[in-house]
């Protein structure tokens, strides 16, 4: 099993969501950001370096939520997500294809990774999404 970390990073009204690139597994998925956790590795520092490595941005964690396990047809991974917000830096792709700042209810209409979409619906059940549906 891979243990995987995965943020929601909200902004006001809003939530950060990016593209996987061509080159990445699942090409073009939408995805909440994050990476694999390192041995040794707690899942709230990993988080933290994924976004730095991969988008150039320091968040502050606001929550854990409830780990996601999902199965793909040849590895299985447990995904670990955190609501977060930006505290500093600019937000910069350095593997991703593209990114978005989303109401909630635009969410759905992207094309998830598999993975991802329990994480999804566990936030919007989540007092994070509350007020954020307008």
């Amino acid at each position: 099993m891979v243990h995987v970390t995965c943020a929601i990073v909200i902004d006001g009204s809003k939530v950060l969501v990016t593209q996987r690139s061509e080159a990445m597994k699942l090409p073009l998925k939408w995805e909440f950001p994050g990476g694999k956790v390192d041995l040794n590795e707690s899942a709230e520092s990993c988080i933290k370096r994924e976004l730095i490595e991969e988008l150039n941005i320091e968040v502050e964690l606001l929550e854990r939520l409830s780990d996601s396990r999902f199965e793909y047809p040849t590895f299985t991974i447990n995904l670990i997500p955190f609501v977060a917000r930006v505290k500093a830096g600019q937000l910069t792709l350095r593997e991703h294809r593209a990114f978005q700042w989303l109401h909630p209810k635009e969410l759905f209409a992207l094309d998830w990774a598999p993975a991802d979409i329990p994480v999804l619906e566990q936030f919007m059940n989540s007092k994070y999404a509350v007020g954020r549906t307008l």
